[in-house]
């Protein structure tokens, strides 16, 4: 399929740059694969196209501060973003991306304040870099300090909201720090609404998977077969496997709660036969035509044109049916992407 399938035009007035007042607040566009209806309710109201018997499945990553802006040691501004800790070492090593004016030379020093610098130890190309910090104290604790949320490019404010970031760029069930994205399909969940679902018999299961770069490269090639998925570490125990084969023995709805929690599912359900405890690298690109093996729903927000959540959704639902579904939403001035409105497809 080309990449050109995947393209549609979108006002930058309904790019949300601010989340909504309150979580459960924003809008929710459910489409229905087998009809084909389009429907409009809120966010808060998602119990009521839900089942006794359905499951939720949600990815409890926490994001971590891995944006930090300092300077090099010619005085030149430095955004650098924190990918991974390189395992089972001592001192501080990191791989990251870097983005400056004149790319950083392998042994020069970044500084991010009087506690905090940097070594460039190693260039592994495309702009990655492997670092070694030099700080004070507890480098977590220092990262809290002097780092910021990573937030996507595409929100664009007149105003700083950082405070707020750090509360809303994040789940209010985030676990386990090591994503430098949110999965963002999951903002609009809150304690009351799970206390709702819960009381209507809908159970819910948590798996990890730290969303990276991958999740964000863009498709590149003309012909969407081409591209590649990087990488990204994942993590389901036994608890969660339990619930999943449960729900799909007695024949309630799997629910995956963004597309990567659906990665991480039908990855581990290709891999195995079926979902079971599991843990390592997940690289699985899906795309119109492919199978799903575990997931009956999908909770999602609305996508970058010729993004892999894009193609996706799109491979969930069906392309026409996407397409569809995007036009309305784009009439009905839905809020878009990070911080905006959600989509349940059926």
């Amino acid at each position: 399929m080309k990449l050109a399938e995947f393209d549609y035009e979108l006002p930058e007035s309904l790019i949300a740059a601010f989340p909504s007042r309150r979580r459960e607040a924003s809008r929710l566009l459910v489409v229905r694969r087998a009809s084909g209806e389009i429907l409009h309710s809120r966010f808060a109201e998602l119990a009521a196209f839900l089942d006794c018997g359905d499951l939720l499945v949600l990815n409890d990553s926490k994001v971590f501060p891995a944006r930090l802006i300092g300077s090099k040691e010619s005085g030149g501004k430095v955004e650098v973003l924190l990918l991974e800790a390189f395992p089972a070492s001592k001192r501080t090593f990191w791989l990251a991306l870097i983005d400056a004016a004149k790319k950083p030379r392998v042994g020069g020093r970044l500084y991010f304040g009087a506690a905090v610098s940097a070594e460039v130890i190693g260039d592994l190309g495309c702009g990655r870099f492997a670092l070694e910090f030099q700080h004070e104290g507890d480098f977590a604790a220092q990262l809290e300090r002097i780092g910021e949320a990573p937030l996507p490019p595409y929100v664009r404010r007149q105003r700083d909201a950082a405070a707020l970031d750090r509360e809303r760029y994040q789940t209010v069930y985030a676990a386990r720090p090591g994503a430098i994205a949110a999965p963002t399909a999951g903002f609009h969940f809150t304690p009351e609404l799970f206390a709702q679902l819960s009381a209507k018999g809908i159970e819910r299961a948590m798996l990890t998977l730290h969303v990276g770069p991958g999740t964000f490269q863009p498709v590149r090639e003309q012909d969407i077969e081409s591209h590649r998925m990087e990488g990204e570490r994942y993590a389901l125990d036994a608890a969660t496997a339990a619930k999943v084969n449960a729900t799909k023995a007695r024949g309630g709805r799997v629910v995956a709660v963004g597309s990567t929690t659906t990665r991480t599912l039908e990855w581990i359900a290709l891999q195995k036969g079926q979902v079971t405890a599991d843990e390592g690298i997940a690289r699985l690109y899906l795309r119109p035509g492919d199978r799903f093996r575990v997931i009956d729903a999908l909770v999602t927000n609305f996508h970058l044109p010729g993004s892999t959540p894009l193609i996706l959704a799109a491979a969930f639902a069906g392309l026409d049916l996407i397409r569809r579904a995007y036009r309305e939403a784009i009439e009905r001035r839905y809020r878009f992407y990070s911080y905006g409105d959600a989509m349940l497809i059926l």
